[in-house]
């Protein structure tokens, strides 16, 4: 059993932490909203900081699931950012989906104080960090991924290594570019099946045991069918994942026509009131038959 210090408690976060105390790990938290940690400690125990900084000293290992790059930045660097707490040795491994760069960025700044660092993106969403069935997918090097792999899997389904530092994040890319295109293609069955004055529910049911079946198709059909989206992965939360795809792209030259264009149809969903919704309710930017 390790001592592992896990920053941010978000939706994600605060299961993923969960399960590593539930596995016997001891675990100390920070959360910028403090009442969240607090939350979190009644139901898990372990002990909240108030700062990343003191929530890493003494730690092995520090689990980060944040927003983005500069959340990142901002619990890891500084005088109480979670580097000033960590002894050398003790591996740091970002859940955060952020860009490739800054993975690269932070790994650097890891290896001057002698620290590990994993850029570990996950995916599986709220359902599966609840579960503790997520998939991760790890940049980073090989030593440090065998040490922290054991921790990770207290709540993964599964773990592989995807190359160097950044790769994790890269690899998240592809997932994201997947989710969006498979979310706009059952959408538009969806509305298809409605204007042809199909049974959409059986349509889905049948087509569910052929090709096309996906997990989204599983999961999202009906809910997308009742117009239900509060739930789930927000759409805000989506854009901002895309405009790193999008940002990579531009930089090594992939040709993501369709992706684009997905990214544009969630602004659509943004500007009628969408931007919590899950990343489902692309459906209700199409009109459905009188």
């Amino acid at each position: 059993m390790a001592e592992v210090a896990f920053i941010g408690l978000g939706v994600m976060g605060f299961n993923m932490a969960g399960h590593l105390a539930c596995e016997g790990h001891s675990v100390r938290v920070y959360n910028r909203s403090p009442a969240k940690a607090e939350l979190w400690c009644d139901e898990f125990g372990g002990d909240a900081f108030a700062t990343p900084r003191q929530a890493a000293e003494g730690a092995e290992f520090v689990m980060v699931c944040v927003g983005n790059d500069d959340d990142l930045r901002a619990v890891l660097l500084g005088p109480d950012g979670a580097f000033a707490g960590m002894a050398p040795g003790s591996i740091l491994v970002d859940h955060t989906t952020a860009s490739a760069e800054v993975a690269r960025e932070m790994a650097v700044l890891a290896a001057e104080r002698e620290l590990g660092f994993l850029d570990a993106p996950v995916s599986g969403g709220q359902a599966g960090a609840e579960a503790g069935m997520l998939s991760v997918m790890v940049g980073g090097d090989q030593a440090f991924y065998d040490r922290a792999a054991p921790v990770i899997d207290s709540y993964a389904k599964m773990i592989r290594r995807m190359g160097p530092v950044g790769s994790g994040q890269l690899t998240k890319m592809v997932n994201q570019i997947c989710v969006g295109g498979l979310l706009q293609g059952l959408a538009e069955a969806l509305h298809f099946a409605q204007c042809a004055g199909l049974d959409a529910q059986g349509a889905m049911e049948v087509i569910s045991k052929g090709a096309a079946q996906s997990w989204q198709l599983e999961h999202r059909h009906q809910s997308m069918l009742e117009g239900s989206f509060d739930f789930g992965f927000a759409v805000d939360w989506m854009r901002k994942d895309l405009s790193i795809v999008l940002d990579e792209a531009a930089r090594n030259g992939a040709q993501l026509p369709v992706t684009a264009l997905v990214d544009q149809f969630y602004a659509e969903v943004q500007a009628i009131g969408g931007g919590r919704w899950d990343t489902s309710s692309l459906i209700a930017r199409l009109k459905k038959p009188a």
